[in-house]
C-alpha cells in the first residue's frame, strides 16, 4: 500500500528515487525493501518508485513525487540513492550529497538502452563525485561504507564543486540537445 511520508524536520534517512521513466526498476526497489526488512537498513526510506510494479512492504513510498517533495526528501536524506538519470544525479549533488547511483539496464528491462550504464561510469570515471552500484548484490555493502567513502569522493569534490556543476549542465544540456532534433 502506497504511504504517504510527512516531510519536515532533518531525519537520518535514505531517500531513493528511480525517475519517471515508464519502465519498471524493481531489481533497486526490491532490494532497497529487503536490506530494510532485514534490518540491514535501520533507518527511515522513503522510496519513489515510479512505475516500478513491486510495491515495498518495509520501506514509506509514493508512486511519484512533486519537483518541491524531491527537493525536500533529498535535502533530508544522508543518502540519497538514484537511477541514472542526469537530472536526478545533478539534483543530488546541487544538494552537496554524494549519490549512490543504481543505473537502470536493458537486461533487466529497465530501459531501452544502456545508455544509464555508459553515462554513469563516465561521470564516476571523470569526476569522482558520485558512487556507481551495476550489481544490486553489492549495494548493501556500499550502504555500510557510504560515509567513509563519500567523505574521500567529498574531499576530492570540494574544490572543484563549482567547476564541476558548470561541467555537469553543459553534457546534461547536450544530451536533451540531441533528444530535442
Amino acid at each position: 500500500m502506497e504511504v504517504s511520508f510527512k516531510v519536515g524536520r532533518k531525519q537520518n534517512m535514505i531517500f531513493v528515487t528511480v525517475g519517471t521513466h515508464e519502465q519498471q526498476f524493481d531489481r533497486l526497489v526490491r532490494c532497497v525493501d529487503r536490506l530494510k526488512a532485514e534490518g540491514k537498513i535501520t533507518e527511515e526510506v522513503m522510496i519513489q518508485t515510479g512505475f516500478s510494479s513491486y510495491e515495498p512492504k518495509a520501506c514509506r513510498w509514493s508512486k511519484l513525487c512533486s519537483y518541491q517533495e524531491m527537493n525536500e526528501y533529498m535535502d533530508q536524506a544522508r543518502i540519497v540513492i538514484t537511477h541514472g538519470g542526469p537530472s536526478s544525479i545533478m539534483m543530488a549533488l546541487q544538494r552537496g550529497k554524494i549519490p549512490i547511483v543504481v543505473p537502470r539496464q536493458k537486461q533487466y528491462e529497465e530501459h531501452v538502452n544502456d545508455h544509464q550504464v555508459e553515462f554513469s561510469r563516465f561521470i564516476e570515471e571523470k569526476q569522482k563525485n558520485i558512487i556507481v552500484v551495476e550489481e544490486i548484490d553489492t549495494l548493501e555493502k556500499v550502504i555500510t561504507s557510504y560515509e567513509k567513502t563519500a567523505a574521500a569522493l567529498g574531499q576530492k569534490q570540494s574544490s572543484n564543486n563549482q567547476r564541476f556543476n558548470e561541467k555537469f549542465e553543459a553534457i546534461v544540456d547536450k544530451l536533451f540537445e540531441g533528444k530535442r532534433r
